[in-house]
């Protein structure tokens, strides 16, 4: 089915995993909110960052034989994609921007939209590969904060950077190897998955002890 091939392009598990998080955000902070919309606004930016990854990668997919994508499996082509992304985008930037967001916190979310896009096209090359995801999850819970006019916690940012360099890590492993073969050297394939994993696990250790010793948690339920 067309609809399921597109929406595999755009890593649907990953996409509906950061629009779950926006949803159940919004309605912590936000209980008469419109928390639906805003997760679809929040989804349609994980769209162009999903679909734009695909592209870039097409010619590394074939390469390496994955056939459950997509557009290596022939599902969808090239061009249907990119036509796609090119009619979403204007839409998706006018409804972050004006959409249950906010200006502000559209302009935020747009932010890690574009640190994902460049993750895509750049920093998936480079020791510094980490900074789009520690920017861009940190932007995720931001932007919620903004659209009910609060000021995101500290805390709150640091553990979205921190889950989201987690995530980068947890989420390159499975492709480690074959990356590279590709000449993808982010800091993953650079410190090797002994590392990664135990980065990870330390990561995960820091956020539990946050969320342990800070009032954080307290925070976030008292302001229903």
């Amino acid at each position: 089915m067309i609809v399921v091939a597109f929406a595999r392009a755009a890593h649907f598990g990953p996409a509906m995993l950061i629009t779950t998080i926006s949803y159940a955000l919004s309605t912590l902070l936000w209980r008469e909110g419109p928390a639906v919309a805003l997760a679809f606004t929040v989804f349609l930016g994980q769209l162009l960052i999903g679909w734009s990854n695909d592209i870039y990668d097409y010619r590394d997919d074939l390469i390496h034989h994955r056939i459950k994508k997509p557009l290596v499996s022939g599902e969808i082509t090239t061009r249907s994609l990119k036509r796609a992304t090119s009619l979403l985008t204007p839409f998706a930037v006018i409804a972050i921007l004006l959409g249950p967001l906010g200006f502000k916190g559209g302009a935020v979310y747009l932010l890690g939209v574009g640190c994902g896009i460049t993750y895509n096209f750049y920093f998936k090359f480079k020791i510094t590969s980490p900074l789009p995801y520690l920017i861009a999850c940190a932007a995720l819970p931001a932007s919620i904060f903004y659209a009910v006019d609060r000021s995101p916690p500290i805390l709150v940012l640091v553990i979205g950077s921190l889950l989201g360099v987690a995530f980068h890590f947890a989420n390159v492993l499975k492709d480690l190897d074959a990356d590279r073969k590709s000449q993808i050297r982010g800091l993953p394939q650079r410190v090797g998955r002994g590392l990664s994993l135990l980065l990870i696990f330390l990561i995960l250790v820091a956020v539990f002890v946050i969320l342990i010793v800070s009032p954080v948690l307290t925070e976030l339920s008292s302001s229903r």
